[in-house]
């Protein structure tokens, strides 16, 4: 079902919109509006995905061990050793 909406853009929107009309891109510029909606909302549902994903991860990594900054200084020294050492790099 489709919806007759009244909507206003402003002159850039509407000669941007009507160029890709013109060059037979869509069919109307209702099309290319449905078309910037879809994709408007494609966005925002990838975006909610992103952000549920990352507060999964959050609480995982809450969950998980910690260590503390002299011991990741540790690990950050050890790792930057095995390195130089790998690639023949002095100091």
């Amino acid at each position: 079902m489709t919806v007759k909406s009244s909507i206003s853009l402003a002159d850039e929107q509407h000669a941007f919109a009507k160029t890709l009309v013109d060059a037979g891109r869509f069919p109307s510029v209702s099309a290319v509006l449905q078309q910037g909606v879809e994709l408007l909302r494609q966005q925002m549902e990838s975006e909610a995905l992103e952000r549920a994903a990352l507060a999964e991860v959050l609480k995982q990594r809450r969950a998980g061990k910690f260590v503390s900054a002299n011991e990741m200084d540790d690990r950050i020294a050890a790792m930057l050793a095995r390195k130089r050492q790998a690639h023949a790099v002095q100091d």
